[in-house]
């Protein structure tokens, strides 16, 4: 899904004229093909179809149902088509621009969304709401310590589905490890090359309490430079992104960890 919020969701309604259940100017007919040449999606598909089914509400799912790229790019397109065939409220257009670049700034980490929580909680999905805004605000040498407790309470959770053992005082690294081992034992990962690209996490993630500790907000240190933070946040959401697609067909175990016992 999408990041739009609230707010900004109303200034594309307002610049689309969307109240009435329309949007422009487009028939059914003109808005299939106009998305379904921009993004290569069949907005009459039965997945957008909540409420009445109108254009507008069809936009809406597409809002709530797809990644921030292809909305990005859908809106991108529209507000073009807006500028050139109708004489919208230049603040309306200057703020939807501007709404469009913090979407296509998520871009910068390709497996941004894989930084989901995998327990349903509150704090959890507060905390991942927080590593995703400092990217899509394209600051993430900001986010690099709360990523650090997401990646902490994830492998954490992980570790307890897996039945490893894990305890506070144990590093991260240690048990990402142990994870490693019980799902090749599993028959989760399939390959020797797999399993050596996951083992080479290990010494990053072993790296990563430095980073956190010595060049986040964290402690009153001075920040990572922004490549270098992007570097991490790359390669920390690429590990996740893999973790969780060979974990997610397993039942996950009811979870037990005390939530506030994080190492810092």
């Amino acid at each position: 899904m999408s990041s739009l919020t609230a707010l900004e969701k109303r200034t594309f309604e307002r610049l689309f004229d969307m109240s009435s259940g329309y949007v422009l100017g487009f028939s059914n007919r003109t808005m299939e093909e106009f998305i379904l040449d921009t993004v290569g999606i069949e907005i009459y598909d039965e997945k957008y179809n909540i409420a009445s089914g109108s254009k507008a509400n069809r936009l809406r799912a597409f809002w709530t149902k797809e990644p921030d790229n292809l909305v990005a790019k859908l809106l991108s397109a529209m507000i073009e088509l807006c500028e050139t065939e109708y004489t919208p409220d230049l603040d309306l257009v200057n703020r939807a621009k501007t709404i469009v670049e913090r979407l296509k700034g998520s871009l910068l980490v390709e497996d941004l969304d894989a930084l989901t929580p995998n327990l349903p909680e509150r704090d959890f999905e507060l905390l991942a709401r927080s590593v995703h805004d400092s990217i899509h605000n394209g600051k993430p040498e900001v986010g690099l310590d709360h990523l650090h407790t997401f990646v902490t309470r994830y492998i954490r959770v992980l570790a307890e589905q897996e039945s490893v053992a894990y305890s506070k005082n144990k590093p991260l690294h240690s048990t990402f490890g142990e994870i490693i081992r019980a799902l090749r034992a599993r028959g989760a990962i399939e390959t020797e090359m797999a399993e050596r690209i996951l083992k080479s996490s290990i010494s990053t993630f072993e790296s990563f309490s430095e980073v956190r500790n010595d060049r986040s907000l964290a402690h009153p240190n001075t920040l990572l430079s922004f490549d270098e933070a992007l570097l991490i946040f790359r390669h920390v959401a690429s590990a996740i992104r893999f973790l969780k697609t060979i974990t997610e067909s397993k039942e996950p175990q009811k979870s037990e960890l005390d939530k506030n016992d994080l190492p810092f």
